[in-house]
């Protein structure tokens, strides 16, 4: 199976996906490629960027990729 497929079963499976989990579970270090060649092939995914504090207090940022519900 390739990641991109992998990625599609993911998100058809849990709904969304991070780079954290794309990378960890797929080997995948160019989730935001993988969505846009999806997006080409027409699944409608949306983009929700997350907002967290770590450990340190400093604000980090990191996109969460959701497949919608029509699919």
């Amino acid at each position: 199976m390739t990641q991109l497929e992998s990625i599609l079963a993911h998100l058809k499976k849990h709904g969304s996906i991070t780079p954290v989990e794309a990378l960890e579970m797929y080997g995948c270090f160019r989730l935001g490629a993988r969505i846009k060649e999806l997006r080409e092939m027409g699944f409608p995914i949306r983009t929700v960027m997350i907002h967290k504090d770590n450990p340190a207090g400093r604000g980090k940022a990191f996109a969460r990729y959701d497949l919608e519900a029509d699919t």
